[in-house]
């Protein structure tokens, strides 16, 4: 029997979210660094160590999240009375990490930073391990969840466009200073209420499956076990890892690369990064309809292997124009990768609950995470290896090559790490993948979606 279909309102309710959680998170990955080290002047080795120990405390709380959500039953589902803890949570937190006062400084500040950027993402964890955890759920099979995902990842790039493009004229011309701090605040308040009016409607709107309600709940232990045991997780883990540390590392150096490499102006990065944003929405048709007719596993690690290649225009650019040209490449590969990734992960969790009987997304994508939170600790060592090899350690002593610098960690550590994603998603198979037919189901002999 077919699966019945979610209305498009509710599938509208559903992908909008994805647009208010990226307002926040994205300003933290594509900000942060310039706000603290540069703006701040806190020292950038104190910086990789908050970042390596925050990754290893968020890696461990994303197991623990997906787990607690899975085993919670209430006439609200097992998702939403999170969500309904996440949602003020991360904007309050997200606000404050962005609003250091003006008298900290030294191992104060260093401490606010840790406080505060372990809170936001802890909170965007929490969300994150419901709100994701729901896709699978509620969208059953592959053609839906691309056109569903397809609606999620343009709402994403909707709200990169104002977090990370905008975000540079915004925090130094329109609402603050070249080299001041009261930009950031202003851009975070004004970010955060908008976040908290988008993901509070989705919550309230999104409807559970209450069958899934009547399983029992699994033991941590018994439920991490079983998911360990899954080989897919480890490849899709490593590869989700190793290009969630590729992005994080261009959005939080491209700034600097504008100010440092190409000598221009932070403001100047707001139409690079425009680029790569517009022609990623503009392609997600296109590797939707891919998808539908190769499967999300090929079409995946076709993308993985053109945003590797794609990084490399990036790094001879010396001019704005140039470098919005090859923006625009990256942006090609980038929208592959969103257009795919959430697909071959859904197909993992649907194979783990043919297998196992028990719908656990929850603990299964928390475990995920894991291997994406992970990410921040890479960012935070590939940082502190700017001073040794270039000696920049902040704002206050960027040494005598930061342009080389911002070039190595902007363009040559991402396209070295993406170009890790791509050799391990070749080895990645799905149940559902036989003789090469895409959607292949061994257990039931038939094609899905």
């Amino acid at each position: 029997m077919p699966e019945p279909r979610v209305p498009g309102s509710r599938r509208l309710a559903y992908a909008a979210g994805m647009f208010g959680s990226s307002l926040p998170i994205n300003l933290v990955r594509g900000s942060i660094l310039l706000y603290y080290v540069d703006t701040l002047g806190m020292d950038a080795g104190a910086y990789a160590i908050v970042m390596v120990v925050y990754a290893i405390v968020d890696a461990i709380d994303n197991p623990v999240f997906g787990h607690l959500s899975d085993g919670t039953r209430t006439r609200l589902g097992r998702r939403r009375p999170w969500l309904l803890v996440a949602v003020p949570t991360l904007v309050a937190v997200f606000v404050a990490l962005f609003s250091a006062p003006a008298t900290l400084d030294g191992a104060a500040l260093v401490a606010w930073f840790a406080v505060f950027v372990i809170l936001t993402e802890a909170a965007d964890s929490l969300y994150n391990a419901n709100y994701t955890a729901l896709l699978p759920e509620l969208f059953r099979t592959e053609s839906e969840r691309s056109v569903v995902n397809a609606m999620r990842q343009a709402f994403q790039l909707a709200a990169m466009v104002i977090s990370v493009a905008l975000t540079p004229t915004l925090t130094t011309r329109w609402l603050g200073s070249e080299h001041g701090p009261e930009g950031f605040t202003r851009t975070a308040i004004l970010l955060g209420v908008v976040a908290l009016l988008v993901m509070g409607a989705m919550v309230l709107t999104v409807r559970e499956d209450d069958a899934v309600q009547a399983e029992p709940p699994t033991p941590f232990v018994s439920a991490i076990g079983g998911v360990l045991r899954t080989p897919e997780l480890w490849l899709v883990g490593l590869t989700t890892a190793a290009y969630g540390a590729a992005l994080g590392l261009l959005l939080s150096g491209i700034q600097l690369w504008m100010r440092y490499t190409l000598e221009q102006p932070v403001a100047s990065t707001t139409p690079v990064l425009a680029a790569a944003i517009l022609v990623a929405a503009a392609v997600l048709p296109a590797w939707a309809s891919l998808v539908r007719r190769t499967g999300a596993p090929r079409a995946w690690r076709w993308a993985l292997t053109l945003l590797a290649l794609s990084f490399l225009p990036l790094w001879f650019v010396g001019t704005v124009p140039g470098a919005v040209a090859a923006a625009a490449v990256v942006g090609v590969g980038y929208g592959g990768v969103l257009a795919t990734t959430d697909l071959v992960t859904a197909r993992v969790l649907d194979r783990d609950a043919r297998r196992t009987g028990l719908h656990r997304e929850g603990v299964f994508l928390g475990t995920f995470g894991v291997f994406a939170r992970l990410t921040g600790a890479l960012g935070g060592l590939a940082l502190a290896s700017l001073d040794p090899l270039f000696g920049y350690s902040g704002g206050d002593s960027p040494g005598d090559s930061p342009g080389l610098a911002f070039r190595v960690y902007t363009c040559l550590y991402p396209a070295l790490l993406v170009g890790v994603a791509a050799v391990a998603a070749r080895f990645v198979r799905v149940d559902d993948e036989v003789d090469g037919r895409p959607g292949a189901d061994p257990a039931r002999g038939t094609i899905q979606g």
